[in-house]
């Protein structure tokens, strides 16, 4: 009976890893559909599909908007291999202490848990978050995560990916974003729910006027395929 199951289990984890592996290879080329999060937000809400999301290449999108989500999220997003490390060790010194830090996690990270995992918190999510980075670092260039990442974020209530949230909030495609426009809505991605990007509150003013600032000093980017 021990023998079975061990034997269960070692297929099971084996047909992980490969459906896995073929799975992050197959959304190298092929645009992702939908996440985890569409699906039980609205099964949650017990609504039918609703959400609004339109899938665009990377080409198509304002250079705006790719700059500001890497200044406002995740500034080393060209360097690093998926893990921000002394974000990491900062984030757990704080945790420590009572305290919350926001942007530990890097732009892979976050592209990790939208497209393969489930939103809930929790250490076992955490590492197959893990797990997913690694493996979208090694199959994909930089411009393909941020690609996804851009097409698959929560960017308001019910609004997904970088299109959805222009026409949304600035009845343009993403293509037309100002940089002013773009760091708005890269501005409200700590809270998409609750924050607006337009009209938008002081403090989204801010942190928008911040991010644009972060740009300016960034300067232009080029990413690798």
């Amino acid at each position: 009976m021990i023998k079975r199951l061990t034997r269960l289990l070692g297929k099971l984890i084996l047909w992980f890893f490969i459906s896995s592996f073929l799975l992050v290879l197959l959304f190298k080329w092929v645009p992702v559909p939908f996440t985890p999060l569409m699906v039980m937000q609205s099964i949650e809400q017990e609504k039918s599909i609703h959400w609004k999301h339109h899938w665009v290449p990377i080409e198509k999108m304002s250079k705006n908007i790719q700059l500001a989500v890497v200044c406002s999220e995740d500034q080393k997003f060209l360097d690093h291999h998926g893990f921000d490390v002394e974000a990491i060790e900062e984030a757990y010194k704080n945790n420590k202490k009572g305290k919350r830090i926001r942007g530990a996690s890097t732009i892979s990270q976050q592209t990790a848990k939208n497209v393969f995992l489930w939103p809930r918190r929790s250490w076992i999510r955490k590492g197959f978050e893990t797990y997913f980075t690694f493996l979208i670092e090694l199959l994909w260039s930089k411009e393909r995560i941020l690609e996804v990442y851009l097409n698959s974020i929560e960017m308001g209530d019910g609004i997904y990916g970088i299109e959805a949230a222009s026409i949304y909030w600035f009845n343009k495609p993403s293509a037309h974003l100002t940089a002013s426009e773009a760091a708005t809505i890269a501005a409200i991605l700590p809270n998409p729910r609750n924050y607006k990007a337009n009209p938008r509150t002081s403090y989204i003013e801010s942190r928008k006027n911040w991010i644009v600032d972060q740009m300016i000093y960034f300067g232009p980017f080029e990413l690798k395929k």
